[in-house]
Parts: structure tokens; sequence; C-alpha cells
């Protein structure tokens, strides 16, 4: 399934897109893509009302389209994860996941604004795969187990302030936790339909320059071995985000480097989940 959110933020209402392309209403069946809905089986149970042919109200025409999850418990980070934005970045190639937090009220929707923060000079863009996690997990036994405790899956744009993350002292999570910095979605596709997210391009534009080009299969540590990783330190809760790295071609590596500015249009796309678009203004 599709799963996707719309309606005005904090408001949002849950809805899954059909085979036509049409979004339904679920808010009959689901209050929310939140920790409580994938913690109790929310995900077959949904299904099952897709499989039955329940009819299902539309949603508005024209509605705007939120995160594909409620705000997460948790949005866990991975940095530095494909080999050659290692590179262009001047760091050693990781030998173990670097782990970071970005603050849970950076997530945004798909076709938000992106709002450049106060004093930036030095927003970056990183299109990434999100993870969505299905179920509470500590200690899984491998990354096999990995499998069974994952949602799905959607787009990702970490956006990051350089300046903040890497000249004002302390941990990445400063630069990376800015409103908006998580653009998520547009829908959430559940691991039944996306078995495989080892081998999926990635992209991003900047004003309809290509940026970012990538495929997932060039990832250093993969989806489920960073699940697995992930569990041996923390208690991974249901709804919780993980977002897994960026491919090279961001601006911070370019020469000369180059960042966002008021009216830069950002586009990202990954293989079978669809894309987003959001412009780029000052933050009031």
């Amino acid at each position: 399934m599709k799963l996707i959110r719309f309606g005005l933020k904090g408001f949002e209402k849950p809805g899954v897109i059909l085979a036509d392309g049409s979004i339904k209403d679920c808010s009959a069946h689901a209050s929310d893509y939140d920790h409580a809905f994938f913690s109790s089986g929310g995900i077959e149970r949904l299904r099952a009302v897709v499989k039955a042919g329940e009819l299902l109200p539309d949603a508005p025409a024209g509605v705007r389209i939120g995160a594909p999850v409620a705000r997460p418990r948790n949005v866990l980070a991975i940095g530095l994860n494909y080999s050659q934005h290692a590179v262009e970045t001047g760091v050693a190639i990781p030998t173990e996941p670097i782990f970071f937090m970005k603050a849970t009220s950076a997530v945004s929707g798909p076709y938000d604004s992106i709002e450049i923060p106060r004093g930036s000079v030095k927003t970056d863009w990183e299109v990434e795969l999100a993870v969505v996690i299905g179920r509470d997990a500590r200690y899984l036994e491998s990354p096999l187990a990995a499998r069974d405790v994952v949602a799905g899956f959607c787009i990702a744009n970490d956006l990051s302030e350089r300046a903040f993350q890497l000249e004002r002292g302390g941990q990445w999570s400063k630069g990376k936790s800015c409103e908006t910095f998580l653009p998520l979605g547009p829908w959430l596709v559940t691991l039944d339909e996306l078995a495989d997210p080892d081998n999926l391009s990635l992209t991003l534009d900047v004003n309809e320059k290509r940026r970012q080009t990538g495929n997932t299969g060039d990832m250093i540590f993969d989806v489920w071995f960073l699940v697995h990783y992930l569990s041996q330190f923390l208690t991974l809760e249901a709804g919780d985000v993980l977002i897994t790295g960026t491919p090279p071609g961001v601006g911070m590596g370019c020469k000369p480097p180059e960042f966002l500015k008021a009216g830069d249009v950002v586009v990202l796309e990954i293989d079978g989940l669809g894309s987003q678009r959001s412009v780029c203004k000052n933050a009031c």
C-alpha cells in the first residue's frame, strides 16, 4: 500500500493511494499513522479494508499533502553512509555507522516550503531513503530480523545548515534540526510493495540542475544492517523515522561550495517512492 496524510498542518488525516492514483480518506479506520497505528497492526487492518473493496471517501481535490507519518517519537539519522559522499566532504570512510538525531520538529510535508534559518549562509540539501519502523524493537538478533520491524519507506531531504553543524561546536544535530529541515513523502510505501530497498535510484535537482545522483546499493551499511545495529543501542519505536545517508553531490562538496537561498526550488525523486518539491524561503 501507499499511505499518505492530507490536510492542514497539524490537522492531517490518514489516507491511501489506490492503483488508479486516487487518494482515499481512511480516517474512519485509523486516527493517524502514528505509534499506536503501527504497533497495533494497523497496516494489516487497513490492507484488509482496501482489499475488501470497502467504499472510502475521496480526499478533497487540491488538498495539502503532509508527511506520510505523524510526528515521530524519534528521528534517527546516519551520516556519511555513501563512500563518495565521505570523500567529497574530506573525511575517512566510516568503519561503523555514524549515528545522530534530528529534532522531530524538523518534519514537514513533501511540498511545504523549506525555511532558510535566521543567520544561515550554508543551508545544504541531502536526498535520502527514509525507513519507517513498524513495531517497537531492541536487541534484534540479526539484520535478517530487521525485516520484521520495518513498516515501509519514503523520501527524505536531510537538510543541513553546515555552519551550525560544523563551525558552532557540539554535535551535528545543531545543524540538522531547524524547522522544515526534514521534508518527508509524498507517501509511505509498505514493505510488501518495496521488498528490496537496496537497489533504488535517488536524484536531487536544485533549480532544474541535477545535483545528486545515486543508488541505495552504494550504501556502506544497508537498511537491514542499520536497523539491527541501532537496536543494540536504543529501543526503536513504531513510527520512528530512520534516514540512511546521502550520495555525493551536496552543496558543501561543490567547488566552490553552493548553498540554498530564498527562491530556490528543490526536487527529489527515489524509484517507487514518488517525488517531492519544495521552494525555499527565509524564516520569519
